[in-house]
């Protein structure tokens, strides 16, 4: 079976100097290699295969054969790296934490915490305060970007 951590290495050493970020590497029993990259400006079709090729040069597949794919993590999937909470500062995200799902601002990403503003109304009153709440990685169950459809 091919090793993740060399497939992890590989895409990492490509991607030094570049405003692409690597977001997960997964490889399955089958030798099936999944590499899920982002940016800033978005990832573009170019990137994906610049970055398949490398692999293929640094794979063998006479030693062992595989399956390749290259893309770019899904606008609502959820977050896998920090990158992707500074990415979306100033977003609208959602985050699942304790069973409950909380929509908000992105406003602060830390090392081992995150910040989303949330609005409240008043109860009775057409006031509206804004509340922000702080959260470790550890504790919530996904963040990620809220899209809406106006």
């Amino acid at each position: 079976m091919i090793n993740k951590d060399v497939v992890y290495q590989l895409v990492a050493e490509f991607l030094q100097g570049k405003d692409c970020f690597l977001t997960d590497v997964s490889v399955s029993k089958d030798n099936s290699i999944v590499v899920e990259i982002d940016s800033k400006q978005g990832v573009d079709i170019y990137t994906c295969c610049e970055i398949n090729n490398f692999i293929e040069l640094n794979l063998n597949r006479d030693i062992e054969d595989y399956s390749l794919e290259v893309g770019s993590a899904g606008i609502t999937s959820p977050f896998k790296v920090k990158k992707q909470y500074e990415k979306n500062i100033g977003n609208e995200v959602e985050v699942l934490s304790g069973g409950k799902k909380i929509f908000g601002i992105l406003k602060e990403v830390g090392d081992d915490y995150f910040v989303v503003e949330v609005e409240k109304k008043e109860k009775g009153s057409r006031i509206v305060n804004h509340e922000q709440l702080r959260f470790s990685y550890t504790e919530v169950k996904y963040t990620k970007y809220n899209l809406k459809f106006n």
